[in-house]
């Protein structure tokens, strides 16, 4: 599977094309707001600070942040983050590489990652970038993150890599709407918590 930067360079006009899609589905009257639902559902409060991790043009972190929840949002792509700086004011997003940078803000009280994030992530890059995102966490705080398969992550080798970097795992799915993971599903949507640490 290529990551984002190769699909861009191979294709520079890709992100603008990607943003589009999304416009159109909206005209077209598609649900493009499933995963953020199920976000707003089990963040905290109504102000939680939410993290979007590989945020791209904002559709999941913009709707949370005109629900009232404080959202960063992060994403490798320049363009699609001036175009969730434009449709998001009510955000705050930041050009950042998961593998490579660490998160800009922390304390979140839930970090979401959605729309196939982790499969454009460079294999060497895999553990770094759920480091960074658990570290950004607070204790306590809950990862969600939903990919498909045949993305050259297997699901097994994600879930023990999301458990090495300290995550514990809640609950797997296999979609958003939360129908139960068997074998041979094709996507996996999992529930993670950063555990607090214990005091004496």
């Amino acid at each position: 599977m290529p990551t984002w930067k190769e699909i861009t360079s191979a294709n520079p006009a890709h992100s603008q094309n990607y943003a589009q899609r999304w416009e159109n589905m909206i005209a077209q009257g598609h649900d493009i707001d499933g995963e953020a639902r199920l976000i707003d559902a089990i963040a905290p409060h109504r102000e939680s600070r939410i993290l979007d991790a590989g945020c791209g043009q904002g559709r999941l972190g913009g709707y949370l942040a005109q629900r009232g929840h404080q959202v960063v949002g992060t994403d490798i792509d320049e363009i699609l983050i001036g175009v969730a700086k434009e449709k998001y004011p009510e955000g705050t997003w930041y050009v950042g590489d998961l593998s490579a940078d660490p998160i800009a803000e922390n304390d979140f009280e839930v970090a979401v990652s959605a729309g196939n994030v982790m499969g454009f992530l460079d294999p060497a890059g895999r553990e770094p970038a759920l480091q960074h995102i658990y570290d950004a966490l607070a204790e306590d705080g809950r990862f969600i993150v939903g990919f498909g398969a045949g993305r050259g992550w297997g699901f097994d080798d994600f879930m023990d890599t999301a458990r090495r970097v300290g995550f514990t795992a809640e609950n797997v799915f296999e979609s958003w709407d939360l129908k139960p993971l068997e074998e041979g599903s094709q996507f996996l949507v999992a529930f993670f918590r950063k555990p607090a640490k214990l005091s004496f």
